[in-house]
């Protein structure tokens, strides 16, 4: 059982991590980290109370994780396609440029589709520029919230 204790902490550690590096499901990882934990310790660290905020901690990072992005891009103006179509490209060019393609392939579809939609390089950057610093908030946002997971548990476990 103490095996199992240290994967849920190093899982902890990885929700930490994940929550910057693109596709590595870190809050999912600090949830299942604190509730392996607490299935190990015999559902009894940490508490109740404790487990409810640390739960609310990682929902609102996984609602963060997959909406922010969206909402900032909506927020700014563009369409429910246009985000939609960011989304994607981001996610191949992922796989051709790291994180770097992620934040071009959002910023460049959205920049592209809405001057398309709307002839208006101002409009349309704006609108780039929304899209792109939703993204960027959304992983600092989340390193702050699995952060603050880790370090509870980490309280809870060993003080």
């Amino acid at each position: 059982m103490e095996l199992l204790a240290l994967v849920a902490l190093a899982l902890l550690v990885v929700g930490v991590v994940g929550s910057v590096v693109p596709l590595l499901p870190g809050a999912l990882c600090s949830l299942g980290g604190v509730y392996l934990y607490w299935w190990v310790s015999g559902y009894t660290v940490p508490g109740p109370v404790v487990l409810v905020g640390l739960t609310l901690l990682g929902v609102v990072a996984l609602v963060v994780d997959y909406f922010s992005g969206p909402i900032a891009a909506r927020a700014g103006g563009a369409s429910l396609a246009t985000t939609a179509i960011a989304a994607v490209v981001g996610f191949a060019l992922f796989f051709v440029a790291g994180p770097f393609g992620i934040l071009l392939g959002i910023a460049g579809t959205v920049f592209a589709i809405e001057f398309y939609r709307n002839d208006d390089v101002d409009a349309s950057l704006r609108t780039a520029a929304y899209a792109t610093v939703g993204v960027l908030a959304s992983s600092a946002v989340q390193l702050v919230l699995t952060a603050a997971m880790l370090a509870v548990m980490l309280v809870v476990v060993y003080l």
